[in-house]
């Protein structure tokens, strides 16, 4: 069994696992309990009362944080119809096949986030195995498949973060790093919030949100009241 370091014994004794806070309670505790030397990713965690197996209750989508997400992702572009679009709105990387078999044969991921125009698509299945695992693959739910690149780049380098539920029932995302204020990290937790509760699927019985936890990198989790 791993030792728990003192410093990881001091920042668990703030936390009552038994007790559910606000999240304005909630938030100031996850800062206080970020200790790490690097700033650390606040995270969320939403316990849904789905069944991901039915396809009416699968819940995937994508938003733009209001306060960012504290990270700069890099952005490739796959087109043959958008290129000159694409440079001017700042992507990182612009190619065509050249870039898919750059992926393929080099295992090249310099980048965070794919867009691609809806042509590139058949070449992607490619290698949907390899970008499938790693969270990757374009979808137009998520606004990363759309002849629309410029307002796909602009709302990634904004702070856009995609969610979706796990096998069970779970979704983990981002709020923004432990150096954001409380009132950043509240704006963020409110626009997710609201955005889980928009995608509730109709067929759900009983509640639907069963709990939501807030923590930072390495840090304890904090129950949250979930209105």
């Amino acid at each position: 069994m791993a030792k728990i370091s003192k410093r990881m014994k001091s920042v668990k004794g703030l936390v009552d696992k038994q007790r559910v806070y606000s999240i304005d309670e909630a938030i100031k505790l996850a800062k206080e309990t970020s200790t790490t030397k690097f700033d650390s990713t606040v995270e969320l965690s939403f316990n849904l009362n789905i069944d991901p197996r039915k396809a009416d209750q699968q819940i995937r989508g994508a938003l733009v944080l209001p306060a960012g997400t504290g990270k700069t992702q890099k952005v490739l572009v796959l087109t043959n119809t958008k290129v000159k679009e694409a440079q001017d709105a700042g992507a990182d990387f612009v190619g065509g096949e050249e870039l898919i078999t750059k992926i393929q044969k080099e295992n090249w991921f310099e980048f965070d986030v794919i867009v691609a125009t809806p042509e590139m698509m058949a070449k992607l299945g490619a290698i949907g195995k390899v970008l499938g695992p790693k969270g990757l693959m374009p979808n137009p739910k998520t606004g990363t498949v759309t002849m629309d690149v410029a307002k796909a780049i602009d709302e990634i380098k904004k702070g856009k973060i995609e969610y979706r539920a796990d096998k069970e029932g779970n979704i983990h995302t981002i709020i923004g790093k432990a150096s954001f204020t409380a009132e950043q990290l509240k704006e963020n937790f409110t626009t997710i919030l609201n955005e889980i509760k928009r995608v509730k699927p109709q067929t759900v019985k009983g509640d639907y949100i069963i709990n939501i936890t807030v923590s930072t990198t390495m840090g304890p989790g904090i129950k949250v009241e979930i209105n």
